[in-house]
């Protein structure tokens, strides 16, 4: 893999026609690697997306500008194969030569792909569902959403999957409305453009409960096998208390097994935390819990320390920590 003028080992950007068919010659099938996906996550963060090759190792990230950092897409990323040390090396060549003052990463969970060139820190885990075998995933369940997922049979709902639904607008609808409820931060309310991406360009699964006719409940799935990830949940006023939500992802994870996924990925907590989210998850797969991380990197000190105002960099603080006062 060589660069004009930049020698055999430096880390070469692979064009965008290229992304999906060399990701795919390597065996990395992974949705959060995708073109479509990657692409989609750069409309949230007003970023370029760059697939990164070096040797055998990929790396699927979002180039930011003013000033110029690399964020990996929403959700998991990280680079995936080996060998990393060499990596390592040539990404900071790299980012030498593109001006990148920092890099975050968070990591996938499935691929444990934490390591060089960041400094690691564990977050508090997500959710692996494990689909395969022939055991039965209702009976699997914690009581309490094995309860609720019955409740919401016994009510009658109508419940469809469909893989790569035409659209999302009526799922859009009832998912800010459940942000509103939440009283979620002002990211999670995604501009058009993002579902545009997500629904053209990003093999998802959609599972709806409908109640009269009228969607109470949706769950997005995404990827092929063997990991579908849960991506985006929704719920309507009208489905709080009946267990639509759980029905929505018990369906989702039975569609999931037919057709060959070995692992329904559910993720962690907000911002990778220990929260309701997170034990709400876990109760669907009790045992499911594995280790998830971060990775942070600077790689030009100078720049860093003078962007943040700070007299030493804070590896545990908001990172990077001159763009705090930018957040959404």
């Amino acid at each position: 893999m060589s660069i004009p003028g930049q020698g055999i080992e430096a880390c070469v950007e692979v064009a965008p026609e290229r992304w999906d068919a060399e990701l795919r010659a390597a065996g990395v099938t992974d949705v959060y690697y995708s073109r479509g996906f990657v692409a989609a996550s750069a409309a949230l963060a007003g970023a370029e997306p760059v697939l990164l090759r070096h040797a055998d190792v990929f790396f699927a990230c979002l180039l930011r500008g003013d000033p110029v950092d690399v964020v990996t897409p929403y959700g998991y990323g990280g680079p995936v194969g080996e060998p990393r040390a060499e990596f390592a090396a040539a990404y900071e060549r790299w980012c030498a030569r593109r001006g990148v003052v920092s890099s975050f990463a968070v990591f996938h969970p499935l691929l444990r792909n934490a390591g060089p060139p960041f400094r690691c820190t564990p977050l508090a885990g997500t959710v692996a569902w494990d689909l395969g075998g022939d055991t039965d995933l209702l009976a699997g369940m914690h009581k309490h959403h094995r309860r609720l997922v019955r409740r919401a049979q016994r009510a009658g709902y109508d419940v469809a999957v469909e893989q790569r639904p035409a659209g999302l607008s009526d799922f859009v609808t009832i998912y800010d409305r459940t942000m509103e409820r939440r009283d979620a931060a002002p990211f999670y309310f995604f501009p058009p453009a993002y579902w545009e991406a997500l629904a053209g360009d990003v093999p998802l699964v959609r599972a709806d409960v409908r109640a009269d006719g009228a969607l109470i409940a949706s769950a997005l799935g995404m990827g092929e096998p063997p990991w579908l990830h849960y991506h985006l949940g929704a719920a309507a006023d009208a489905a709080r208390g009946t267990g639509a939500s759980h029905l929505a992802l018990y369906e989702l994870a039975r569609w999931g097994r037919e057709r060959g996924f070995t692992t329904f990925h559910l993720g962690g907590g907000v911002g990778g935390r220990a929260d309701s989210l997170l034990q709400y998850k876990l109760r669907f797969s009790p045992h499911g819990l594995i280790e998830s991380a971060i990775g942070k990197a600077v790689h030009d000190e100078a720049a860093y320390l003078r962007l943040s105002g700070q007299a030493a960099i804070d590896w545990d603080g908001y990172f990077p920590a001159y763009r705090l006062n930018r957040r959404a």
